[in-house]
């Protein structure tokens, strides 16, 4: 439990769990999107942070981190991504492909069943990555449907898919937005913005009703782990070894050695599971 409070304590923007507690503060959330969009918002409704979404049982099932909605019916869904992620097998990044999934499910389930296709809300699907995917040193990378034979043809489908990268250099942002990526990168409180977040995130830190629910969280998977360790001589108990060690690399924060101290299971076998992991995003 020491090492989970110490964790806990030294948790940044760039973790899922502190991002998702950040963002569900309205103030924060609408003026990210205001500064980012530069639009005027005057009210959002979440739509269950971390919702998960599930088209079938045979689907590849996916958690979303923040999905709100403005006062104008649009939706946003925003993510925070730390890594860079390969398939092991293609050497692809996975990351054009996961926005592409993400957009497909949020448009399932914004379009009950019977409804018509025009009623779709316009969408955002925002991902704050903390490298340059495309290494073209922008602030902002936005992507709409366009005609290769006429460029100036957009297909007016109102999906949007945006990738923020923090490490940019050029392009057109707002002061906010560039104080946002200097305290995601190195805790650089530079605006007000950047103190309203970090004032967020001490006091979260200092909500001993977050503290439990981030231990809680943390020890589920170390007790799973244990249970694991105590079944493990029993023929078959493997499968919940891969389980617990599979949870963990979604959850994205675990380094490989991390996982194998916890789950007893080879760098090797760790690596395995991974490569199966990305191979059916």
């Amino acid at each position: 439990m020491k090492n989970l409070a110490t964790k806990f304590e030294n948790l940044t923007i760039q973790n899922d769990f502190i991002f998702k507690k950040v963002m569900s503060r309205k103030r924060i959330c609408i003026h990210l999107l205001e500064e980012l969009l530069q639009i005027k918002i005057a009210d959002i409704n979440y739509l269950e942070a971390e919702k998960s979404l599930e088209h079938e049982y045979t689907s590849r099932g996916i958690r979303l981190d923040i999905i709100v909605a403005d006062d104008r019916n649009t939706h946003y869904n925003l993510e925070m991504q730390v890594k860079n992620n390969k398939n092991p097998d293609t050497k692809k990044h996975v990351l054009p492909k996961r926005t592409r999934y993400y957009q497909a499910l949020l448009d399932i389930d914004l379009l009950q069943n019977s409804q018509e296709y025009d009623l779709l809300p316009p969408t955002y699907v925002i991902f704050i990555c903390v490298f340059d995917f495309f290494a073209k040193g922008n602030y902002v990378y936005t992507f709409k449907k366009r005609c290769l034979e006429d460029l100036e043809l957009e297909l007016p489908d109102e999906a949007t898919t945006i990738i923020l990268n923090t490490h940019g250099t050029h392009g057109n942002i707002s002061k906010d937005i560039k104080s946002f990526y200097d305290y995601v990168n190195n805790h650089v409180i530079n605006s007000d913005f950047t103190k309203q977040i970090d004032d967020e995130i001490s006091y979260l830190k200092l909500d001993t009703k977050v503290r439990r629910e981030f231990m809680l969280l943390e020890a589920r998977l170390l007790d799973e782990r244990r249970e694991g360790k105590a079944e493990g001589r029993v023929e078959g108990k493997a499968e919940e070894k891969n389980a617990i060690a599979t949870l963990m690399l979604a959850k994205g924060c675990y380094s490989l050695q991390e996982i194998s101290e916890l789950t007893k299971l080879s760098i090797e076998d760790i690596e395995k599971l991974e490569k199966e992991m990305h191979a059916t995003e």
